[in-house]
């Protein structure tokens, strides 16, 4: 029995946005600009507040397009229900903060090998769902997180290609630096992503509200982080120093991309999801090595590779999503 073309539209959108995004997440941290590079705490800001507006709009679109319905709703839901509303203080937190480590990540690691490992997330989610949902993982569940594992290791061992010493330090410091702003985020993801559905499933909010309480919180802590981080760069050069259009699109993807998988989470299920997942990892490594010119395969990168896209068809076989989580 043929998918229904929503199906094949739902896939579509999901690898456009997972691979546009990394790639030019990644293009823009290593263009070479006359000033200054922009500030990843600002980007992380503007995101914020971009989601935002979308949340707010689509509420008002559920509600006819009234007004009044529109401030009744953000009224009731996030101002008289302050208790409701501080339980996404945590996981709005750790979101901000692993926004900030992909683009940590994305500096210092090419776009192939960030999305693989990326994919570590999954064995986080897994775990946390395990500890603090209950739930059970089968026997090709734990099989794939096993495998799933090899697969990254593979794609992180060392190259035998030959570099001078001096660039063989610095990229050797570099891409540790990466590999652990993408662990530390496939850790934040795996228990922001599992607290966020927890309060979800125990709550009766719209999904757009529960995120509009998130970007408020997301606004505020990476608002103070950029203060913090960038104080000085800001006064001397303003919050919006370096953007340019390929920044302002990474702003948008990065803003609407859980609204995106919240938008075609209703058409896909888990083999879907798992195929767009195989499909984004693949363009990457092609596009990052005929586009970017920033990777050089191997053997022992495509065997990782194949392994974890093999990891994330069998986990999906398994598994269920949720409909209520929006946010990876």
């Amino acid at each position: 029995m043929a998918f229904p073309p929503l199906k094949y539209l739902s896939l579509g959108v999901l690898v456009l946005q997972t691979t546009s995004l990394v790639l030019t997440m990644r293009y823009s941290r290593t263009l070479k600009t006359d000033g200054p590079r922009y500030l990843a705490s600002s980007a992380v800001v503007a995101a914020e507040a971009l989601k935002i507006l979308a949340c707010v709009l689509l509420v008002f679109k559920e509600h006819n397009y009234s007004m009044r319905a529109l401030n009744s709703i953000l009224r009731q839901e996030i101002v008289q229900k302050p208790i409701d509303t501080l339980k996404l203080a945590i996981p709005s937190g750790i979101y901000t903060l692993q926004n900030n480590l992909l683009y940590v990540a994305l500096s210092n690691l090419d776009a192939a090998t960030y999305q693989v490992t990326y994919q570590l997330k999954i064995l986080t989610t897994a775990l946390f769902s395990v500890s603090m949902l209950g739930r059970r993982l089968g026997v090709y569940q734990w099989l794939s997180l096993l495998i799933l594992m090899a697969g990254v290791t593979l794609v992180q061992w060392p190259s035998d290609t030959a570099v001078e010493p001096e660039k063989e330090a610095v990229s050797a410091g570099s891409q540790f630096a990466g590999l652990i702003a993408v662990l530390v985020a496939c850790c934040s993801s795996g228990f922001a992503g599992v607290y966020f559905e927890k309060i979800l499933k125990e709550s009766k909010q719209s999904v757009w509200v529960r995120n509009i309480q998130l970007g408020l919180f997301g606004l505020i802590f990476g608002f103070i982080g950029m203060l913090l981080y960038d104080g000085d760069r800001v006064k001397e050069y303003g919050m919006f120093q370096g953007y340019n259009t390929v920044t302002w699109t990474v702003v948008a993807l990065q803003a609407l991309g859980g609204l995106v998988i919240a938008a075609v989470i209703k058409y896909a299920d888990n083999i879907l999801k798992g195929f767009a997942t195989s499909l984004s990892i693949i363009l990457s490594t092609i596009i990052s090595y005929l586009w970017l010119q920033d990777f050089d395969p191997t053997g022992v990168f495509f065997l990782g590779a194949v392994l974890v896209i093999s990891a994330t068809f069998l986990y999906g076989y398994e598994g269920k999503p949720s409909p209520n989580v929006s946010r990876a």
